[in-house]
């Protein structure tokens, strides 16, 4: 008997080892490329390719991460959407610059988030199962450095911003918050009807907290575009995230979903970790090249939600 339940445990002690090596040895630098279809144009609309990159979390050496990252300007997207969370550490700034590279000859957008502010910190993991209000914050980034050298290459900040901007000849309305997750929305000052002759009604966040984005569905928007849940970073197979790191439920942790009658969600599972909390499981890095299509025609809100989301496999490249 006692044999047993030793060899059970040795077994059992085998398996988390070997868990553990693959999520922080192999996983987390498993790049992977996710593409989906989404019906949210206006009608007569011709597609738009948009690049979705989220939650890079870049730490200066990380140079397979940079060259991965900037190899995706062979898909030739119409726009890259950044939801934040670049940085992981006060000289990250030049790291992030490399790996977005020849993107920023591309149109592009941003908001920021909490990472990009303040460096990540050592944390109980528990504290990510139990809720709490109480934000602990490292030491500050150097987001104002960064935000001018994309500002500079002509990407547009969102943060409390909107604006009609011209995409591979189609005009689209967009707007963005500062980041919720630390209570830095305002989106009283973006609020209201965006454009209606826009092919496209797109909100950007970094966190996707519901009352943000019942905000952007009240006002008429098309398509919202989020990070920093890193997709649950931890995934049990079958269940799938086990946290979101925000309010938003579990299902809606990676990918695109429905939010409300008319608007789409789409939630990137980012491309980083915290460096004190280097592993992903069932979960690996990802960007999404996003494919927008024209709703169903005559499609009115009502319509549109007869039509769902088409989803790739994802692809590893690198």
């Amino acid at each position: 008997m006692a044999r047993n339940i030793g060899r059970t445990a040795l077994g059992a002690t085998a398996v988390g080892t070997a868990t553990v090596a693959y999520a922080a040895g192999i996983e987390r630098t498993r790049w992977t490329l996710r593409r989906a279809e989404l019906p949210v144009l206006a009608e007569g609309a011709r597609p738009l390719r948009v690049l979705h990159l989220s939650d890079l979390h870049m730490m200066p050496g990380q140079k397979s991460k940079q060259r991965w990252v900037a190899a995706l300007d062979e898909l030739d997207p119409d726009l890259v959407v950044n939801t934040g969370d670049n940085l992981a550490h006060r000289h990250a700034v030049p790291a992030v610059l490399r790996a977005l590279g020849p993107l920023l000859q591309r149109p592009g957008v941003f908001v920021f988030g909490s990472n990009d502010y303040y460096a990540p910190r050592p944390k109980n993991p528990v504290r990510y199962l139990v809720k709490s209000k109480r934000k602990i914050h490292g030491i500050p980034l150097p987001w104002r450095d960064l935000r001018a050298a994309l500002v500079e290459r002509g990407w547009h900040d969102l943060t409390h911003v909107r604006q009609l901007v011209t995409v591979a000849g189609q005009p689209i309305a967009m707007a963005g918050v500062d980041d919720p997750h630390l209570h830095r929305d305002r989106y009283t000052d973006i609020a209201g009807r965006p454009n209606r002759s826009a092919a496209l009604r797109l909100g950007v966040t970094h966190s996707p907290e519901p009352r943000v984005l019942d905000a952007f569905a009240e006002d008429g928007y098309d398509l919202v575009m989020a990070g920093h849940t890193h997709g649950g970073q931890l995934r049990v197979p079958g269940y799938g995230a086990i946290v979101t790191n925000c309010e938003l439920d579990r299902t809606r942790a990676r990918g695109a979903s429905r939010w409300g009658a008319h608007m789409w969600l789409h939630v990137s599972a980012g491309l980083g970790t915290s460096p004190y909390a280097p592993v992903r499981f069932a979960c690996p890095p990802e960007a999404s090249l996003l494919t927008l299509v024209p709703r169903p025609t005559g499609g009115n809100g009502a319509d549109s939600s007869k039509q769902g989301a088409r989803f790739g496999a994802g692809a590893d490249v690198g």
